[in-house]
């Protein structure tokens, strides 16, 4: 009979564990990396493109979705009013619930900016005039929520607004407030509380939201400041390790600058870590070590104007990274990196992908062009393989991050988000 209720209680585990791999519960997905562990993915698409199996109708925006629980959660906004945060369910695209608060302001490029996250029966969100929520999952109703801009002494906001894409961590939610008061805050994730808020960081204020990344098997909260300035003339800004778990800086390189940073940090391993903007800043990789004395150092690996990243970070899959790299002053399109800085292709404008989302599944990359375009790409540093593509949304600057999960992908414009068919067993 033990063993019996051994084996029941193993299924049981891997059934829930299969429940939560399929989910995609945060932004760039379970590890923030952009990768899914999806299988079966469809090789080929008929000529209209994969199945659209339904649409429903959003506001202007560029935050993306995520998926807990077979439902979707998605912060849709309208500038006049506030923020929405809506659940829908994944199966229909039915809303079944949605709660808004008053958040009216107007700012460059217009609409919602961030992905939501899930955690423990919880949704969190932060709006782009500072606004972190914690949301009942089931019901829509608010646990408790926060502004770190004003909390901590924000002042005019930013161009493009406040963009957070929260971090659970544990017990806590991390933001970057970028005030003259913190530089990074968490809270309890539960209460609300603060837990910690860090010191002031050098740099301006950026887009960007703070990363994990292992340094000597420990874990770091690795967060990117502005630049004054851009190209030969930018200077002031930084890169910072913080301990998660009390805010203190760790470490700071401060030899590459941007004056937009978007992208965060992405973990290549070993203590190694890939830094990326756009505006001429292209891509440095540093090395974090820990020394005897408890203190880190840091190596810059090298540098590449050639290689960087608008809106959101480069996948890495087989030593090599991969990212469109169109911005303001050079089209590149999708770009090709080794491990060591050496790129190995472009695509350019044949065919050009502008700031898009994508995500690697089943050795592919599912990939948004920014405009109407998706794409099944095979990554591989010999040169561009496109396997198939389709027209699938409306003209625009789509630039959101798109979610997978059960065989599903969630794409949108600024008028409908769309899940689409895209695994050999969909349900």
């Amino acid at each position: 009979m033990k063993a019996r209720a051994g084996i029941i209680a193993l299924l049981v585990a891997l059934s829930v564990a299969g429940i939560l791999a399929a989910d995609w519960p945060a932004y760039l997905g379970p590890k923030r990396d952009s990768t899914s562990a999806e299988k079966g993915l469809l090789r080929t698409w008929p000529k209209e493109g994969p199945r659209v199996l339904w649409t429903t109708p959003v506001g202007i925006g560029f935050g993306g979705p995520v998926v807990s629980g077979g439902k979707v959660y998605l912060l849709d906004r309208d500038d006049a009013v506030g923020d929405k945060l809506r659940c829908l369910d994944f199966a229909t695209g039915k809303e079944l619930w949605s709660f808004a608060y008053d958040a009216p302001g107007k700012f460059d490029h217009p609409g919602s900016r961030t992905t939501p996250a899930v955690d423990g029966g919880s949704v969190y969100t932060f709006g782009p005039l500072g606004d972190l929520y914690c949301i009942n999952a089931a019901t829509g109703k608010p646990a408790w929520n926060k502004n770190p801009w004003k909390e901590f002494g924000g002042g005019r906001l930013p161009t493009w607004a406040l963009t957070q894409n929260p971090l659970i961590y544990r017990d806590s939610v991390i933001v970057a407030a970028q005030t003259p008061g913190a530089g990074v805050v968490a809270y309890y994730k539960l209460s609300g509380e603060l837990k910690w808020n860090s010191e002031a960081l050098a740099g301006g204020v950026g887009y960007v939201s703070p990363s994990i990344v292992k340094v000597a098997g420990e874990d770091h909260l690795v967060m990117i400041t502005a630049s004054k300035g851009s190209g030969r003339n930018a200077a002031g800004g930084t890169v910072n390790g913080l301990d998660p778990l009390s805010g203190k800086v760790l470490w700071t390189y401060s030899n590459w600058q941007c004056g937009i940073p978007i992208p965060h940090a992405v973990d290549a391993g070993e203590g190694r870590m890939l830094i990326t903007g756009g505006y001429r800043a292209g891509s440095a990789m540093i090395k974090v070590e820990k020394a005897a004395g408890g203190t880190y150092t840091v190596t810059e690996l090298f540098k590449n104007p050639d290689f960087g990243a608008h809106t959101q970070p480069p996948i890495l899959f087989n030593n090599h990274f991969y990212v469109p790299y169109t911005v303001n002053e050079r089209s590149d399109g999708l770009v090709c990196m080794t491990m060591d800085g050496q790129v190995k292709w472009k695509t350019s404008d044949a065919p050009s992908f502008d700031k898009g989302g994508a995500i690697l599944a089943d050795g592919l990359l599912l990939m948004v062009d920014g405009n109407t375009k998706l794409y099944l790409v095979e990554p591989d540093p010999s040169g561009f393989k496109p396997i198939a593509s389709a027209v699938l949304l409306e003209p625009g600057e789509n630039w959101a991050p798109i979610a997978l999960a059960d065989g599903r992908l969630l794409i949108r414009d600024h008028k409908n988000l769309k899940c689409v068919a895209v695994a050999q067993k969909t349900p």
